[in-house]
């Protein structure tokens, strides 16, 4: 009886193991599904609760890196920490007295991905929004022409041909779903202007023929 009854144990003991380690890999697996590389972790991470450096058009570097085409986020990446802490870090970047912008994309902190802040000043208050995923679905034929100016190529300004309304589709950060919004003057050049980064295009590029 004791013999068995010690089998018996060891057996139990040995399931109990199993399934221990089954849901340590489980758990190890679901941590690891977000699709941030180790170097995008690392920038973050290098950054906590403070503002972030800006790449600067003038370094070659930087330069390349900014004419990058960026990637989409997955659900997983919106649901991370390492997201969260992105987008503090970027709005206080974009708030930074020393250097403060209207509007910021995320490879401008080093970080190709698809991720924009974007003040809404055709919202009470005028609060900054981000948006992931963004892209421009649709252009207005009537256009505006402006001066636009970026954190990345500081102490420099132009005008610039943009529409006057415009549809943005994103993906909200909290519900995971599309989206959709109309948006029309200033605010509309700010989400051309930061949706043009995250195609690798300054707005040194769009330079109205006259400025």
């Amino acid at each position: 009886m004791n013999l068995r009854f010690t089998t018996n144990i060891l057996r139990l003991m040995t399931y109990n193991l199993r399934l221990l380690l089954v849901l340590v890999f489980i758990a190890g697996c679901t941590k690891s599904q977000t699709s941030f590389t180790s170097d995008e972790i690392e920038t973050i991470n290098k950054y906590p609760q403070q503002k972030m450096r800006v790449l600067l058009y003038d370094d070659k570097t930087d330069s390349l890196f900014l004419r990058q085409q960026t990637k989409e986020f997955s659900d997983e990446d919106l649901q991370s920490d390492i997201f969260k802490n992105l987008k503090a870090q970027m709005l206080l970047t974009v708030l930074d007295t020393a250097n403060t912008g209207v509007g910021i994309a995320a490879p401008q902190v080093g970080i190709s991905r698809r991720l924009i802040a974007v003040q809404r000043f055709d919202k009470p208050d005028e609060p900054f929004e981000f948006y992931a995923n963004a892209y421009i679905v649709y252009f207005s034929d009537e256009k505006r022409i402006g001066a636009e100016g970026c954190l990345s190529i500081p102490n420099r300004r132009g005008n610039v041909e943009r529409s006057e309304t415009i549809v943005v589709k994103y993906i909200d950060t909290e519900s995971l779903k599309p989206c959709a919004d109309t948006v029309s003057g200033f605010s509309a050049v700010i989400f051309q202007h930061e949706i043009d980064h995250l195609d690798g295009v300054l707005y040194i590029d769009k330079l109205y023929p006259d400025a």
